[in-house]
């Protein structure tokens, strides 16, 4: 299972993306992504996310999204990219700075 870490903004996107790229391509098969560790980020998180979801594509590989904080969510879903994560809520709410 690929993690994302506690902390995603622009400043942690680019070696963020490069490892969790790297681990996507070595995943065997369909791939999951938890991000239930996730508790400070800003819209890079999504960058992020949306380019491992197209990776994922290229590779032949599906990712599922699990645990997205809510407010995550939220900011996906006002840029209407919600459908393309793949991805769920978090079971409870994270606090984040988005």
């Amino acid at each position: 299972m690929l993690r994302l870490p506690v902390v995603l903004t622009h400043a942690h996107a680019a070696a963020c993306l490069r490892d969790l790229g790297h681990a996507l391509a070595t995943e065997p098969g369909a791939a999951v992504l938890d991000a239930t560790a996730l508790s400070t980020f800003d819209s890079s998180a999504l960058a992020v996310l949306l380019e491992l979801q197209r990776l994922g594509v290229g590779l032949g590989k599906s990712l599922e999204v699990r645990g997205l904080p809510t407010r995550l969510l939220a900011l996906a879903t006002l840029y209407g990219v919600q459908t393309l994560l793949g991805a769920g809520p978090a079971p409870q709410s994270a606090d984040a700075h988005a």
